[in-house]
C-alpha cells in the first residue's frame, strides 16, 4: 500500500497546553477530539501548573483536590475549543469522581446548548473488586459538539444495523420491513400537526396505496389503536412521490380488524455509506471493547507497559459519528490508541483521516513494567505504539518538535 500524502499519525511530544496554543497559533484546526485526561483520584498531578491560588479556597483537602483538577483542565479545555472546527464536536473520556465537576466545566466552555450527551461505558464488565463499596463497572464520554446547530457529528453507526430486522423480501432481493405510516406519538395528532391529517385510499388485496381514490380502494384515515384520530408521518405530496414504498394490510386491532398503511422501510445496503442506526447512550463491553482487551492490544505491540489504555473499538466508534477524512487530535495520548484506532478504521473503510497525538514526557514509574522495558517516560510509549502502527498497517509516522515551545516550559509534564 503506497503511503498517504499526510501520513496518517503525527506524534508531538511536549505539554498540551503550549501544543495547543501553538496550534491555534497557526491557525491548525480539527475536526474531532477525543481525551482520556487523568482521573483526579487523590494523586498529585503530573502537571506544573500553579494551581495555589485557585485551590485554597476550597473546603478541606477534597474540594481543593477538585478545584486544583478543574484548574488544571480548564485552560486546555479552552485551548482545545479554539483549535475545534465549527462542526467538529469533542469526547471526553471521565469516571465518576470528576463527571459532574467536569460537565459544568465543559457547559461553562462549550456551551450547555452544545451538549449532545453522557454516555456510559461499561469497560469493566466484572467491576472493580478492590476496596469498599460498589463494583464500580462504568465509566462516561461527555460529548459536545462545538455548534450542536452545525456540527456534522451523526450518532449513529452502521455496525448495529441487524439484517434479521428486514425480514421481508421483494423481488429484486430487496430487505425491507414494515412500519407503521401513522405517527405512533400521541403527542402529534390533528390538533397539533393539522396537515399531517388526511385521508389515503388503499387495496388490502393488492396493497396498492394512492392519495386519490381508485377502482376497488378504500378510504383510510390515520387512527390510534383506541380508535381516536391521530396523523401520518408523511405528507401528501410525499405520499405522491413514493407510493411504490408504501402497502395497504388488513390489521387485527384493539378494537377488531382494520385496513391500515405500511411504509416499506429498506435495508438499503447498496447506498453510499450503507444504513446506519442510532448509537445507544451505554455501549457495552461487548460492543466497543474492555480494559482487559485494551491491555491485550497494547501487549500485543509493545508488552504490557501501560496499565489502563482504552481499547481501539471505543475510539473506533467515536470515529464513526463523524466524516472519514476527519482530522482527530488528542492531547493526552496516554498509550497512544486513538492514533492506533485511525489506522485501523482507515484500513477498515478506506478513510483518510489523520490524528494528532499529543503527550509529555511524564517519567515512568520505577521499577515498572514500562521503565523495565526501557520506557523512561509515558511519551516514549506514545512514540513507539504509533512507529509500530505505521510499520503494521502503513499510513505513515512522523513527529513534530513545536516551535517556541521550549523544553522546561510552564506546565509541562514534570
Amino acid at each position: 500500500m503506497a503511503e498517504p500524502a499526510e501520513p496518517w499519525n503525527t506524534f508531538v511530544e511536549g505539554d498540551n497546553l503550549e501544543v495547543l496554543t501553538w496550534l491555534a497559533g497557526r491557525g491548525e484546526s480539527v475536526d474531532l477530539i477525543y481525551i482520556d485526561p487523568p482521573y483526579n483520584t487523590g494523586n498529585d498531578f503530573a502537571y506544573r501548573d500553579d494551581f495555589r491560588d485557585r485551590a485554597e479556597n476550597g473546603r478541606g483537602p477534597r474540594a481543593s483536590r477538585h478545584q486544583a483538577w478543574l484548574a488544571m483542565m480548564r485552560p486546555r479545555l479552552a485551548a482545545a475549543h479554539a483549535v475545534l472546527r465549527e462542526t467538529g464536536a469533542i469526547f471526553v473520556s471521565i469516571d465518576d469522581n470528576e463527571v459532574a465537576h467536569l460537565r459544568l466545566l465543559l457547559d461553562e466552555i462549550f456551551g450547555e446548548e452544545n451538549f449532545l450527551a453522557q454516555v456510559v461505558v461499561n469497560l469493566n464488565p466484572k467491576g472493580r473488586q478492590l476496596g469498599r463499596g460498589f463494583a464500580t463497572s462504568h465509566e462516561y464520554l461527555l460529548v459536545y459538539a462545538r455548534d450542536a446547530r452545525a456540527t456534522v457529528l451523526e450518532a449513529s453507526s452502521a455496525d448495529d444495523v441487524d439484517d434479521r430486522d428486514f425480514p421481508h423480501t421483494d423481488p429484486t432481493g430487496r430487505r425491507f420491513r414494515h412500519l407503521p405510516l401513522r405517527n405512533t406519538n400521541k403527542k402529534f395528532n390533528p390538533v397539533t400537526a393539522r396537515t399531517l391529517h388526511y385521508p389515503l385510499w388503499g387495496d388490502p388485496e393488492t396493497g396498492r396505496v394512492a392519495a386519490a381514490p381508485f377502482t376497488g380502494a378504500v378510504e383510510i384515515s390515520p387512527v390510534f389503536g383506541d380508535g381516536t384520530p391521530a396523523v401520518w408521518r408523511w405528507s401528501r405530496p410525499l405520499v405522491e412521490q413514493r407510493p411504490e414504498d408504501l402497502v395497504c394490510r388488513t390489521i387485527k386491532g384493539r378494537l377488531g380488524e382494520r385496513v391500515d398503511v405500511f411504509q416499506r422501510d429498506w435495508l438499503h445496503r447498496d447506498t453510499p455509506g450503507g444504513r446506519r442506526k442510532k448509537l445507544r447512550t451505554i455501549w457495552l463491553a461487548e460492543e466497543v471493547g474492555s480494559t482487559d482487551t485494551a491491555v491485550a492490544e497494547l501487549k500485543e505491540i509493545l508488552g504490557h507497559v501501560f496499565e489502563s489504555p482504552k481499547p481501539t473499538g471505543l475510539v473506533r466508534r467515536i470515529l464513526g459519528t463523524m466524516p472519514d477524512d476527519a482530522v482527530v487530535l488528542d492531547f493526552f495520548a496516554g498509550s497512544g490508541t486513538t492514533g492506533h484506532a485511525v489506522a485501523l478504521a482507515n484500513l477498515a473503510d478506506g478513510g483518510t483521516r489523520r490524528c494528532l497525538s499529543v503527550n509529555s514526557a511524564e517519567p515512568t514509574r520505577e521499577g515498572s513494567n514500562a521503565r523495565n522495558a526501557g520506557y523512561a517516560t509515558v511519551a516514549d510509549i506514545t512514540r513507539a505504539r504509533l512507529r509500530a502502527v505505521a510499520e503494521r498497517l502503513g499510513g505513515g509516522f512522523r513527529e513534530e518538535r513545536p516551535t517556541g515551545v521550549p523544553d522546561d516550559a510552564p506546565g509541562a509534564l514534570s
